[in-house]
């Protein structure tokens, strides 16, 4: 998969957008279906959320600042809050890196239910959380 507007350049939000689809059909497996279940759940949390392709190949999810990332391992789909540990998460999401001072993370596994409702609603704190930064 390569970066279709130039070795330097960021990805517009549309090529973004096409790299996060290629990436969903290329995976072809339960990580591509995961993936495109959570992009759907954090689109609808916020149509407004931009979508974003760095560090050579990860997925991001931004307004105002960075959301989540949506990084694919062989044994799971990580979603990486960028301020994860100053998120509510009383479904109890995160249960990944949760020793950090800043970031928290939710591994999905092959398998695993996927709490639409909670993660749109940690989705919803991160962006009132960039929100609340900005001001």
């Amino acid at each position: 998969m390569k970066n279709t507007t130039g070795a330097d350049a960021a990805p517009t939000e549309a090529a973004a957008s096409r790299l996060i689809d290629e990436r969903i059909q290329e995976l072809a497996d339960w990580r591509g279906e995961t993936l495109a279940r959570v992009r759907k759940l954090i689109r609808e949390a916020d149509p407004q959320v931009v979508e974003e392709w760095k560090w050579r190949g990860v997925p991001v999810w931004s307004r105002g600042g960075i959301v989540c990332t949506g990084e694919t391992y062989k044994s799971a789909v990580k979603l990486t809050f960028a301020k994860g540990a100053s998120l509510p998460d009383p479904a109890g999401l995160f249960n990944a890196s949760l020793d950090g001072n800043t970031r928290r993370a939710i591994d999905l596994h092959q398998g695993d239910a996927i709490d639409g409702k909670a993660l749109q609603a940690l989705v919803r704190a991160a962006i009132a959380l960039n929100a609340s930064k900005r001001k």
